[in-house]
């Protein structure tokens, strides 16, 4: 086994593997963990596949890049396992903006042990798998910070350029990144240093370059009336009045310290014993404190205005500076301390890769507990299919359900048919309502009375024909699955005419 001194200089002397090595180990096994344990693919990825399909400039919800790049993955791929694997190239892309900005600052030691602290985040693992909007925010704003550093510590417009496009690219995965823009504009106004830049055309470029990539989403967001921020006001908490001013920031903090706790642990060996010694100038420390708070300084600071809620799963992107941070404000990095720091991160990897093993292979023999991955979507979509084609001689073609139970047949029914989701029209505008009176649907619930169609999809379908219902176990555990359904019959129309005797 190499000594201590051996380690820490191979990887001075050898960054790239390093960084390879440390990368390969995080995303080889936060794919297959999920791709091992989840038989069913969860909501977040059940909705990219419904709405990804469709290659909207903009969707009721949220902006469509997610959704995009997972119907990209399904279709040049086509297995459950890859979209795993999105999720943590998404992961290794951030880290790899941290490293590349970490290095000149704290070196390749100094480098590897602010991921390490970072990788102490659930967001970057255990919640990830779950690739959704949160989690492809990570790589445009670790990129975003990579280029707001180098542009104002080299002045090149190549990095100005940079930062537009990460913000732009930010934009169209999450609007959440106003709280990353607007503490950045701040300082290049207020910092002393940074306000030089506005004497360069650097910062308008960013701007105007930002505005150029985000455009087609902004123009769509304009025509559509700002549509998706109903979604976002209507998840952030309602203010209740002058306590929520105080509750709701304070709460939204303390979940905050919560998630980053793992990653404090692993960084506690830096900053004792003392040795007073900091990393890179006062400008330096200025720019990362910045990226490392000002976001979530900025989230903190709406709530409170506001006294809104904010969710707590919205940090994802706050603290992908924190190691880097903690690494220049902290004693100096010796060897003595690396081996510690590398210890702690290595158990506190193991304990969130048992733990999520635990959840799915271990648990639901106990606790009973409802997990949406062990749904038989695919029982659910086959069955659904071969009932409709058993009564009407056609295939499945279309869908009308809510996300989660339409989602499924959707994705894994042979037909792969179309979702009207929540039987609305409005939320699948894409969807041609004659062509689907033409082709027939199918209608699913799975609550309520099964043998009576939910009164939110009567609109469109009160006058399909309901079935007799049938229940599906989950694919694993004791739960089963009611299921309702009713048959909208093909118009006859839409049957092929019959040519006339000559």
């Amino acid at each position: 086994m190499p000594r201590l001194s051996d380690l820490t200089g191979t990887i001075e002397q050898h960054p790239g593997a390093t960084f390879a090595v440390f990368a390969l180990i995080h995303l080889a096994v936060w794919t297959a963990l999920p791709a091992l344990l989840y038989p069913n693919l969860p909501l977040d990825l059940i909705e990219a596949l419904t709405y990804g399909r469709e290659w909207q400039l903009g969707y009721d919800k949220l902006p469509p890049l997610p959704w995009w790049l997972v119907e990209a993955t399904y279709r040049l791929f086509g297995r459950d396992l890859f979209f795993y694997a999105l999720a943590q190239v998404a992961v290794v892309g951030a880290f790899a903006a941290l490293w590349a900005m970490a290095r000149p600052l704290v070196g390749a030691v100094g480098a590897l042990v602010a991921l390490l602290i970072v990788d102490g985040q659930h967001y970057l693992h255990f919640t990830a798998a779950k690739f959704n909007h949160d989690v492809i925010q990570l790589p445009f704003w670790a990129l975003a910070g990579y280029a707001f550093h180098a542009a104002l510590r080299r002045g090149r417009l190549l990095h100005w350029v940079l930062l537009g496009v990460a913000l732009g690219l930010a934009l169209w995965a999450k609007y959440f990144v106003v709280v990353l823009a607007a503490p950045l504009a701040l300082f290049v106004i207020f910092d002393r240093e940074a306000r030089k830049a506005l004497a360069t055309p650097g910062p308008y470029v960013a701007a105007v370059v930002t505005l150029i990539v985000a455009a087609p989403h902004l123009v769509w967001l304009v025509a559509n009336d700002f549509l998706p921020f109903a979604y976002a006001d209507a998840r952030a908490k309602p203010s209740r009045g002058l306590i929520d001013h105080i509750f709701h920031p304070l709460q939204f903090l303390l979940s905050q310290l919560l998630f980053i706790a793992p990653a404090l642990l692993i960084a506690a060996p830096l900053v004792w014993p003392r040795v007073p010694d900091q990393a890179g100038d006062d400008y330096d420390r200025r720019i990362v404190t910045l990226l490392a708070f000002g976001p979530a300084a900025t989230t903190f600071a709406l709530s409170l205005v506001t006294g809104r809620g904010v969710i707590a799963m919205w940090g994802y992107p706050l603290w992908l500076f924190l190691g880097l941070w903690i690494v220049m404000m902290a004693p100096k990095l010796t060897r003595e301390r690396f081996a510690p720091i590398a210890a702690i991160w290595a158990v506190v990897f193991v304990v969130f890769a048992a733990t999520f093993a635990a959840s799915y292979a271990v648990m639901p023999r106990y606790d009973g507990r409802y997990r949406a991955v062990f749904y038989p979507g695919g029982a659910l979509g086959a069955e659904l299919s071969q009932r409709f084609r058993a009564a009407t001689g056609r295939p499945l073609a279309y869908v009308i359900g809510d996300m989660w139970n339409g989602g499924n047949v959707a994705h894994y029914s042979p037909d792969h048919p179309r979702n009207l989701v929540d039987g609305n029209p409005r939320r699948a505008p894409w969807i041609d309502m004659s062509d689907l009176r033409n082709k027939g649907a199918v209608v699913v619930w799975t609550s309520g009375d099964p043998t009576t169609i939910p009164a939110e999809f009567r609109t469109i379908a009160g006058e399909a024909e309901v079935q007799p219902p049938f229940a599906l176990p989950f694919r694993w555990g004791r739960h089963v699955l009611p299921v309702g359904w009713a048959i909208l019959r093909p118009r006859t129309a839409f049957a092929q005419p019959i040519k006339p005797a000559l």
